[in-house]
């Protein structure tokens, strides 16, 4: 019996790859992104057909000319969709219904995210006091309604097909408050200075909870729905930012962009079928301290 070995009674393929992803589908909200196309990266590796959505149409077909490139061609769509709004989410459903496509897989990305670069902080009208409703209800209606919306839409198939994972991408700002002395530029005056927003730990923490709702809402429809945190991710910080950040980060370093791909992997296949209503954080150790 070379390659299995039995536990009670019951026999197990060493060799059988539990992250295989051949004849699924993955559809991912904000695909145009930093982690976007490294989640759509990470799922094609394993063999899926991916279906990247996101509101900008020309950066959606940049990088899926891109991932055909790195991939099978036939396996990487793309379609324009506005997660705010469920009739945009509807018809791309609608389409691909048309095309006898059915998701298997939601990954819950899209997000509005004030990124640090170098020589310039974050949004001058960030800080709490002045922070604007504008702004917070369309951060919010992209990164946590977006979430609800698609998740009716396809989830609420997913279930009726007795089968599924959802998958949200919350933060490390999931369970911790952000340290603002990261973002504090010299010579600014204290009601000036650049922070995270609050939007950002709100809605993170709240996709937490989404989480948890629906794991159980349908765990009896094998609708698996889990949370991965992923921790700050290099993208070309300022040197000052990156040395401040990860000062606070046990493993002394920021995550590559493609370093979470084992964890896509996991989370989204039959290696976690036992997994649900979790929030797996990745962030070097940070949120331990």
């Amino acid at each position: 019996m070379a390659d299995k070995f039995v536990v009670n009674y019951k026999v197990f393929d060493l060799k059988e790859n539990l992250f295989n992803l051949k004849n699924k589908v993955a559809l991912i909200t904000g695909a145009a992104g930093l982690l976007g196309k490294e989640h759509a990266s990470a799922l094609l590796a394993q063999g899926a057909k991916v279906i990247l959505t996101d509101v900008n149409d020309a950066s959606l077909k940049d990088v899926s000319e891109f991932l055909a490139l790195q991939y099978t061609k036939e396996n990487v769509l793309h379609r324009v969709m506005d997660v705010t709004s469920k009739a945009s989410i509807q018809n791309v459903f609608e389409l691909l219904s048309q095309e006898n496509i059915a998701v298997d897989i939601l990954i819950n990305n899209a997000a509005i995210d004030s990124k640090v670069k170098k020589g310039k902080p974050l949004l001058e009208s960030s800080r709490f006091e002045t922070f604007s409703v504008d702004a917070w209800s369309l951060e919010i209606n992209v990164g946590l309604t977006g979430a609800f919306l698609c998740s009716q839409v396809f989830g609420t198939k997913m279930a009726e097909n007795k089968g599924g994972v959802i998958l949200n991408i919350a933060s490390d700002l999931s369970v911790i408050a952000p340290d603002q002395r990261l973002y504090r530029q010299p010579g600014l005056e204290e009601k000036n200075q650049p922070v995270k927003p609050v939007t950002y730990s709100v809605i993170k923490t709240a996709l937490v909870g989404l989480t948890r709702y629906l794991a159980a809402y349908w765990a009896a429809k094998n609708v698996r729905v889990n949370a991965l945190s992923p921790g700050g991710v290099y993208a070309g910080q300022d040197d000052e930012f990156v040395k401040k950040l990860t000062n606070l980060i046990p493993m002394k370093k920021m995550a590559n962009s493609d370093e979470y791909h084992g964890a896509i992997q996991f989370l989204c296949s039959d290696a976690s079928k036992y997994l649900t209503g979790q929030n797996i954080v990745i962030d070097g150790g940070r949120s331990i301290l």
